[in-house]
């Protein structure tokens, strides 16, 4: 509290817009590697942005920077062992379950490990969408 008795919202307020920085930054990234894709839509949900490439859930980069990537679940214990890595929440302690993986804001700070996830991620992607095309034919 302050001094004249009102609430001293200035810290939370500052931690607040330094996590919307990180996952704007992280969203201008994942524009541009994403660029080149054919069909890509943004949409806004779990306080992030997620990133939907042929109308599936790729990726999503959350409010605080980290990465949400969605892979085949066969690959999961593969991609949990990865440095940053961890099986993604729901909510605390509420595992999303297998396929889902968090990639911490640390681990994908670089360009070459943003590439890395997204890459994994694209891979899933495809296979459930050429999937998807080949069932329709």
């Amino acid at each position: 509290m302050q001094s004249d008795g009102s609430k001293d919202n200035g810290s939370k307020n500052a931690a607040s817009k330094k996590k919307a920085g990180q996952r704007d930054l992280l969203v201008a990234r994942l524009r541009g590697l994403l660029a080149d894709e054919p069909v890509v839509r943004e949409v806004s949900m779990f306080g992030g942005r997620a990133f939907m490439v042929n109308e599936k859930m790729a990726v999503h980069a959350s409010k605080d920077g980290d990465l949400l990537v969605r892979i085949d679940a066969a690959d999961d214990a593969k991609f949990s062992d990865v440095p940053g890595a961890s099986p993604a929440e729901i909510s605390p302690g509420r595992a999303m379950g297998a396929g889902w993986i968090r990639a911490s804001a640390a681990s994908v700070a670089d360009d070459e490990q943003l590439r890395f996830w997204l890459d994994a991620a694209l891979a899933y992607n495809r296979a459930l969408t050429d999937k998807r095309g080949r069932e329709e034919l």
